[in-house]
């Protein structure tokens, strides 16, 4: 049986509940408006409040007993005299275990190892019993929780306010997923973090010159040495924060600006929407474009100035390109910022003798800022975090160099060639990766600090 079947059934009790309710309380309302008196609320807020009762307590029990039936399935079918002649060694185990579960959920086509054999009447045998307990307990809980809101109905009951209590709690509880989700990373890498520390010297790590884990080597072996991240930020900062910004700024701000005060509401029509189609574009599309056009075309031009150490994986390459991914980003921003400017400000600059340039300048600007800045932050919040692009045009070489013609690496991309393979979460080069995330979460955390703080500055201004 599906695990799924308990929670449609809980969601189809929930909707019976609400019309049956609703019924109800309408026949309800006719009766006391005969008696002379009305509902404190409407029959759609007793429906509503039936149907919570019904919904809430059997759907968290059916979510709950998703999670942990495949437990209780395995375990009686582990208790299983067929299970005896299972192998001790676990990968071999679980994957036994896996082709027998996946043939009886539906998902395998046939058993390709033997061992598997004996254990599908046991997996299914375990799986028709739980579902069977799971969708019997849901439905009990569904009849109990709604038998407990049917029995509260009476015309001066206050289902409204139980029920807007109710919706303010999941509106609530919707809210604070983010923060515990925020919290949770926080606290996964903090965790792995402190276990990279005691390996590698933190003043090591963040100013160490050179990078050159090893995960194959013994834990202890060139801690010293072989994790100096300096290079991976010199590299995420010069390719995320300086290449892509001198690309994406200029451009995204003369496009907003030629958007919202030159261009024709027909052309801006077009050409907006235009433009936003390159925050869609995947990264990997992107990156086969740097890598194979752009990457390409700079070596040859660095070669025909003169520049011998130009590559074909340069920090430039993936700048230009990662620039031109994150326009948008500034752009829109931008382009939202100055069109709610308030029309008196543009028509007063206009009356005093300004040009509409110098409007553009000296007064629109200024009172976008707020805006604008945001949309830069956020584009370097997006530029730093980019891997893709990087992988494939800017190479896997940490190297410390203002050379923007030579290859360089970033924080994203050394965090995915660590914690890829098959190194051993106990190692400080597979630990290194969680430290390097939690530098680049601290460093996009200041950098949304700040552009908060810049907006409400300027705004508190332009009030």
């Amino acid at each position: 049986m599906s695990p799924a079947i308990p929670i449609l059934l809980a969601l189809a009790l929930g909707l019976v509940g609400w019309l049956v309710a609703r019924g109800r309380a309408w026949t309800m309302r006719r009766i006391a408006r005969e008696a002379g008196r009305d509902l404190h609320s409407l029959p759609s807020y007793h429906a509503w409040y039936v149907a919570l009762w019904i919904v809430v307590p059997a759907l968290l029990f059916a979510l709950a007993w998703a999670s942990i039936s495949p437990k209780l399935v395995l375990a009686q079918v582990l208790a299983d005299p067929a299970a005896v002649k299972l192998p001790a060694f676990g990968f071999q185990r679980d994957t036994i275990l896996a082709e027998a579960r996946a043939l009886v959920a539906g998902s395998g086509d046939a058993v390709f190892n033997q061992q598997a054999r004996p254990l599908i009447e046991p997996f299914r045998s375990a799986m028709q019993r739980f579902g069977i307990i799971g969708t019997v307990l849901t439905l009990l809980l569904g009849f109990a929780g709604g038998a407990f809101g049917f029995l509260r109905m009476r015309p001066d009951f206050k289902a409204r306010t139980s029920v807007e209590r109710a919706v303010m709690g999941g509106l609530l509880a919707a809210s604070l997923a983010a923060i515990f989700t925020t919290a949770g990373i926080v606290a996964s890498l903090a965790f792995e973090t402190v276990r990279f520390f005691q390996f590698v010297n933190p003043l090591d790590f963040l100013f160490g010159t050179h990078w050159g884990p090893d995960s194959m080597a013994t834990p202890t072996q060139g801690v010293e040495t072989n994790y100096g991240a300096l290079p991976l930020f010199w590299g995420t900062l010069f390719i995320g924060a300086i290449i892509a910004m001198l690309v994406s700024i200029p451009l995204g701000m003369m496009s907003a600006i030629f958007l919202t005060q030159y261009a024709t509401p027909t052309l801006r029509r077009w050409m907006k929407p235009i433009l936003e189609i390159l925050a869609g574009v995947p990264t990997v599309v992107y990156g086969y474009f740097a890598a194979l056009t752009v990457a390409p075309l700079i070596r040859d031009f660095g070669t025909a100035i003169g520049i011998s150490s130009a590559s074909s994986e340069s920090g430039l390459a993936a700048g230009l390109v990662m620039g031109i991914m994150i326009i948008p980003f500034v752009s829109s921003m931008a382009d939202d910022s100055i069109a709610a400017v308030p029309q008196s400000l543009r028509d007063g600059s206009l009356a005093m003798g300004a040009t509409k340039s110098e409007t553009i300048r000296r007064v629109l600007l200024p009172a976008a800022l707020p805006g604008i800045v945001a949309g830069i932050m956020l584009a370097v919040s997006r530029a730093i975090g980019e891997t893709m692009i990087v992988v494939m045009a800017a190479g896997a070489t940490a190297r410390l160099t203002a050379n923007p013609f030579e290859s360089m690496t970033t924080v994203t991309y050394q965090i995915v060639a660590m914690l890829t393979g098959e190194g051993s979460f106990d190692h400080p080069a597979t630990l290194s990766a969680f430290a390097l995330g939690m530098v680049l979460f601290i460093v996009t955390f200041l950098l949304n600090y700040i552009a908060l703080r810049v907006v409400k500055r300027f705004r508190e201004a332009y009030d």
